[in-house]
């Protein structure tokens, strides 16, 4: 880990859904966030476990990765908009790579490899503006 923890105000317990299929990256992101004084709300490596997780709570925002193992987590982001639950994406992927993604249009994708930095601040940015 890098020393931007001390140029980054915590995050005041903000909750977050990860969604994201490679366990390591999952881990070290939910390592980043509760660095950064984030709560972390679940991990979910499908789609199915992050519409169950859904089903149990709400978090106040969330980071997807766009393709969970083959399969597209416009699903998930769908219900997030229902909830009204803003989320950034961390995808090495566009969304307009894929035709029929309206779910995720507008949504900031900061890429892949995640940058600490920037996922923290696109969480924070999402969550106010919210």
């Amino acid at each position: 880990m890098h020393h931007e923890t001390t140029r980054h105000a915590r995050a005041d317990g903000i909750s977050v859904l990860v969604v994201e299929d490679e366990f390591l990256i999952a881990m070290d992101v939910v390592m980043m966030l509760e660095q950064h004084g984030f709560a972390v709300f679940g991990s979910a490596a499908s789609v199915p476990a992050a519409l169950d997780l859904l089903d149990t709570g709400r978090p106040d925002v969330a980071m997807l990765d766009m393709n969970l193992r083959g399969e597209l987590v416009t699903p998930v982001a769908e219900r997030l908009r229902e909830l009204d639950i803003p989320f950034v994406l961390a995808s090495a992927y566009q969304s307009t790579d894929f035709d029929g993604c309206g779910s995720l249009e507008g949504a900031e994708n900061i890429g892949k490899p995640i940058a600490e930095a920037r996922l923290v601040d696109a969480l924070r940015r999402a969550a106010r503006a919210s």
